[in-house]
């Protein structure tokens, strides 16, 4: 019986109208969460202030923390966050592990933003996007079945964004030189390393019909036990911990709201993810990079002083990511493609015993 109605789930396909409404809602989400994202970001820039950038990042996931456990009990309700919990247990445990995976990335961005501003430092953590569209590729069957037209729109996007990522590498060492700009750089790079296989959990959590709102909540237990992890590591002990929380007490507000608005942003790029699939809600989500060359120009003067040769490579290398990125997401789904995802589906059925009804979620958007 379970078989039957796993194979029935599976075989269902979407109607074209149908099809055309979840792309234009993932299109949408991925561009709401570029703008979530990019706000996000700015008050990590308080590390210019001497605090260190595990203590931030230890603040914004504690912000992050309390609006993943609300917003997404106060929306979906707790009883069908149950309900989801026990429809496909094994996703708790990815969802930790997506979270510890973020919380590392985090702290990397913050080290970034202090050794190579936040301008720069946001399209080169958002090569994850590349690392995204291979994962997609390779795991879950994004890509195969589409038509040459859209195959080469996301490996063309691809390339592009490579030589933006270059253009804003070569551009930083340049400008600023020495061991800090290095270091910037590698950790900005890191960073989109670990976002981009944090990705995996989200597509197996979607294809098997976990809602957004519930994966998020799982996601978040791993998110503060690895800072916590982290922060202990990096002062020595408790007391010292506690210490330089005391001494960011003026900055507490900002850090959580930053983590507050990160989960705003993370929700819309989970349904980009959710119904473009991670090959292209990724990238289209990405789109934070223009936000955060917005606020690192105009708000913070990160390239006050730069000569126009300088200035020119950064908001070229920007605009060319980002460029890459639009070709790579509006490169949009179609039945034959969209019918090879359902291999993917089948395996997590098969491999984790999930109902065909509530894998049906997955596949019709409802």
């Amino acid at each position: 019986m379970i078989a039957t109605e796993n194979a029935q789930a599976t075989n269902t396909q979407v109607d074209a109208s149908r099809l055309r409404k979840l792309q234009l809602a993932g299109i949408l989400s991925g561009f709401a969460a570029g703008a979530w994202l990019g706000a996000a970001e700015a008050p990590t820039k308080l590390v210019n202030l001497g605090i260190s950038p595990v203590i931030i990042s230890l603040l914004m996931v504690s912000g992050v923390f309390l609006a993943r456990w609300t917003l997404p009990a106060l929306i979906r309700g707790t009883t069908q966050m149950t309900v989801d919990a026990r429809q496909a247990p094994h996703l708790i445990l990815w969802g930790i592990l997506a979270g510890c995976l973020w919380a590392v990335a985090n702290t990397l961005t913050v080290f970034a933003i202090r050794d190579i501003g936040l301008s720069v430092a946001f399209p080169l953590w958002n090569l994850n996007s590349l690392l995204g569209i291979f994962w997609g590729w390779l795991l879950f069957r994004e890509l195969r079945g589409a038509e040459k037209s859209r195959l080469w729109s996301v490996l063309g996007g691809a390339l592009v964004m490579f030589s933006g990522a270059t253009m804003l590498a070569v551009a930083s060492s340049a400008q600023s030189g020495g061991i800090a700009a290095s270091r910037g750089i590698v950790a900005a790079l890191a960073a989109g390393a670990l976002w981009g296989t944090m990705y995996i959990p989200y597509r197996k959590a979607y294809l098997s019909g976990m809602n957004p709102l519930s994966f998020v909540a799982f996601f978040t237990v791993g998110e503060l036990g690895m800072m916590l992890t982290l922060a202990l590591f990096d002062t020595g002990s408790t007391g010292a911990l506690v210490k330089q929380l005391s001494q960011a007490r003026d900055v507490l507000f900002w850090l959580m709201l930053g983590g507050f608005v990160w989960v705003i942003g993370d929700l819309f790029q989970q349904y980009a993810a959710k119904y473009l699939g991670i090959s292209r809600g990724i990238p289209l989500s990405n789109t934070n990079q223009l936000w955060g060359l917005l606020w690192g120009v105009f708000v913070f003067g990160e390239l006050h002083g730069a000569t126009s040769g300088h200035a020119a490579k950064i908001v070229g290398g920007s605009l060319l990511m980002a460029a890459g990125a639009g070709a790579i997401a509006l490169a949009s789904v179609r039945r034959g493609e969209h019918a090879n995802w359902q291999g993917a589906r089948q395996r997590e059925i098969s491999r984790y015993g999930i109902g065909g009804e509530y894998v049906r979620g997955a596949i019709t958007g409802e």
